[in-house]
């Protein structure tokens, strides 16, 4: 077969014969076909090629290596692919895992797909490229992304905002449950007020009544002594009536947040040896308050007293009120440099294990004590002080034995 020399750039190629079968598929296919040698020397090109590399004419191309269609950072490397290949070729998609780039005659990059297929005859082995102009894709991939960046930007920013709502109106329900509970509890707080109220009042009440009418009777008879007892009646009465409005004044000055701190500098023999002078009148007979302390002759300290008169009253009273006659009280003082622990310890009923968790509850009261006076408000209001006096309590009690209260204050009372 004699050559065609205006088909192929080298003569000896003449006799490839499987470009005339393909002439037509060849001269108008949209994809770039490049056909090389297994030195990849670019023998054949078709219009598409020219077309999407920019090149006016075939002679700009044939001969050269493939290389010349790709990139200059990208050739060093593609050498030691393309001979790879060529030791094993194989029909193959390139780019599966990156991306592939070729460059126009202008030098401008633009992406492209190339498929690989090799194949021999006669005169040697070759390899024909498919080369796709990928740019109008990739431009709608990176604009699909975009969009996406933007929809997922726009859809955290929604979520944000959402999430923000939520938030507040979380935050809103959380106010509006604390709201209905604490009016709940005020509502318990009044129900159970009214209750203790009722009869708490009722029965110092009517021994006042009772005993004024009796000595009334008394003086007319002159019963000095009936008539002194019964005085001593309303005056047990009356102290029972104090103690319960100044648990009821003092749980509403907590409520309102109306108590004031005002520490000062005293000393705490004086204080505690005056309290105790306080409280001989409720003792019962044969009752005895007893002192245990040492060195706090000139130990002062800088506290509020008027809180930890309250607090230790409370605790006292209660001692009183839940002991026998002649059982005995003691009041015990330690300190160190930064604390003073004062403990009330007494050998009365003592309070059931069951009882201890809630003890500190407001208007609980212990089931051993149930038919003693009494409004529950008092540990529940020495808790609060011990709170705003920056200290803790803690207590220790065994039915039958007793029971022990220990309060640890700092004797320097750093206030904001």
């Amino acid at each position: 077969m004699e050559p065609k020399n205006d088909q192929f750039y080298n003569p000896y190629f003449v006799e490839i014969d499987i470009l005339n079968q393909f002439e037509a598929i060849f001269k108008y296919a949209n994809e770039g076909i490049v056909i090389a040698d297994s030195q990849s020397r670019i023998l054949k090109i078709n219009p598409s090629v020219l077309k999407t590399f920019g090149y006016d004419t075939e002679s700009e191309i044939l001969g050269q290596n493939i290389e010349v269609l790709i990139p200059k950072r990208f050739q060093h490397n593609h050498v030691g692919h393309r001979e790879k290949y060529m030791e094993n070729p194989h029909a193959r998609s390139m780019g599966l895992q990156f991306d592939l780039f070729a460059v126009k005659k202008d030098g401008v990059e633009f992406p492209v797909e190339v498929s690989l297929s090799p194949f021999k005859n006669s005169l040697g082995s070759f390899v024909i490229c498919f080369i796709i102009d990928i740019t109008n894709r990739k431009k709608a991939e990176e604009n699909e992304k975009n969009y996406r960046k933007e929809l997922e930007k726009e859809v955290e920013e929604r979520t944000l905002i959402l999430k923000e709502a939520i938030q507040k109106l979380e935050k809103t329900k959380n106010e509006l449950d604390n709201s209905l509970k604490r009016e709940q509890e005020l509502n318990s707080m009044k129900t159970k007020f009214i209750s203790i109220a009722s009869h708490e009042f009722r029965t110092p009440l009517s021994t006042i009544l009772s005993s004024l009418s009796l000595m009334e009777k008394y003086n007319e008879l002159n019963d000095v002594e009936k008539r002194n007892k019964h005085n001593e009646r309303i005056k047990k009465s009356i102290k029972n009536l104090t103690e319960i409005l100044n648990d009821i004044l003092s749980v509403n000055k907590i409520e309102e947040g109306k108590v004031i701190i005002n520490p000062e500098t005293f000393n705490l023999n004086s204080f505690v040896n005056d309290l105790i002078l306080d409280l001989h009148g409720l003792l019962k007979p044969g009752q005895k308050l007893n002192l245990i302390a040492s060195d706090i002759d000139e130990i002062t300290v800088y506290q509020d007293p008027k809180l930890i008169r309250h607090i230790l009253i409370n605790l006292l009273t209660n001692a009183i009120k839940f002991s026998g006659e002649d059982s005995p009280i003691d009041i015990i003082i330690n300190m160190d440099d930064s604390d003073v622990l004062f403990s009330v310890k007494d050998y009365g009923l003592g309070i059931p294990k069951v009882d201890h968790k809630k003890l500190f509850t407001r208007f609980f009261r212990s089931s051993n004590v149930e038919n003693i006076q009494g409004t529950g408000l008092g540990l529940s209001i020495v808790l609060q002080y011990v709170n705003y006096l920056k200290g803790t309590i803690k207590f220790s009690s065994e039915v039958g034995k007793g029971s022990i209260f220990n309060v640890n204050l700092p004797r320097n009372l750093k206030t904001p």
